[in-house]
């Protein structure tokens, strides 16, 4: 399927199958909080997605312009094998669009829900592919700020494209403290949940979380709420990977909780170094 959007809730959708400007709607492959994801067919019916900004009030400025700038970072940094491709966006009929990539698959939430055999099959793949999707959006200049299962969509032969940039932000010089604090707590950082200045680091942490998750088929912080998920973070590190699953090499198992460090300068410095270390444990070249 196309990407998920990164609010699975099922609302009713903005559209109806049918001809919207040269495309074509054929099947809504997911309604979020925020968009609609259409598989659909453009003008010379090749299938397509399209990410549809769901109606907001005339004053909702926010949501426009985070897909809006979504769109345009993605436009940046798309021309990579574990980037969702991007062909355009704007609007048509007063419906802000973006046209990517027909992709058959699943998002990774997905598949770590339905204990997909996909996962077991393609684990070390799939890891290596995350890191190295966010590695090319970090050397493209930018953070994602909402990496999460949700936002990982996983082909049938097991490859990954990262979706989903209505968060990202330029990389800054020095950490950026942001005015607001939008994502999914539970792969936040601690310097996110406490709104202290953020950078690639914290893409970072959110990776080990996801990794974490599926080494071990649970979360290294399962709190409920952003504060009961920061006191967990600040009690100290998670139980190793390796201790709830044994087959996982020790390296491995530390890496992630090395990711996982609540001061960012106890983690890696770059992506590039997890990808690394990634292909040593799984003895990958």
């Amino acid at each position: 399927m196309p990407p998920s959007d990164s609010n699975s809730d099922k609302l009713e959708p903005c559209r109806k199958p049918g001809p919207f400007g040269d495309f074509y709607l054929q099947e809504l492959v997911n309604s979020g909080g925020m968009a609609d994801i259409w598989l659909a067919t453009d003008s010379l019916r090749h299938p397509c997605a399209l990410r549809l900004l769901r109606p907001t009030s005339f004053l909702d400025f926010a949501s426009r312009s985070r897909f809006v700038r979504g769109c345009e970072i993605l436009s940046q940094i798309q021309d990579h094998h574990h980037i969702i491709g991007y062909h355009a966006h704007g609007k048509i009929e007063g419906l802000h669009y973006c046209h990517m990539d027909y992709v058959e698959g699943a998002n990774l939430k997905q598949l770590l829900f339905n204990g997909d055999e996909i996962l077991s099959e393609n684990v070390a793949d799939i890891l290596i592919d995350m890191a190295t999707g966010l590695e090319h959006v970090h050397e493209s200049g930018f953070m994602h700020l909402d990496f999460k299962p949700e936002n990982v969509l996983v082909t049938r032969n097991g490859k990954v494209r990262l979706v989903d940039f209505d968060l990202a932000q330029p990389l800054p010089e020095k950490p950026l403290k942001l005015s607001k604090n939008p994502g999914t707590p539970a792969y936040m950082a601690p310097e996110q949940l406490t709104r202290e200045g953020v950078d690639h680091r914290s893409d970072m942490f959110a990776f080990g979380v996801s990794a974490y998750e599926i080494l071990t088929g649970r979360k290294p912080f399962p709190g409920e709420t952003p504060d009961e998920i920061l006191r967990l973070q600040l009690n100290g590190p998670p139980d190793a990977p390796i201790d709830i699953n044994p087959g996982i090499p020790a390296g491995l198992s530390r890496l992630v909780l090395k990711c996982l460090e609540r001061d960012p300068g106890r983690r890696y410095a770059i992506m590039n170094l997890v990808v690394l270390e990634l292909k040593s444990h799984l003895y990958v070249d």
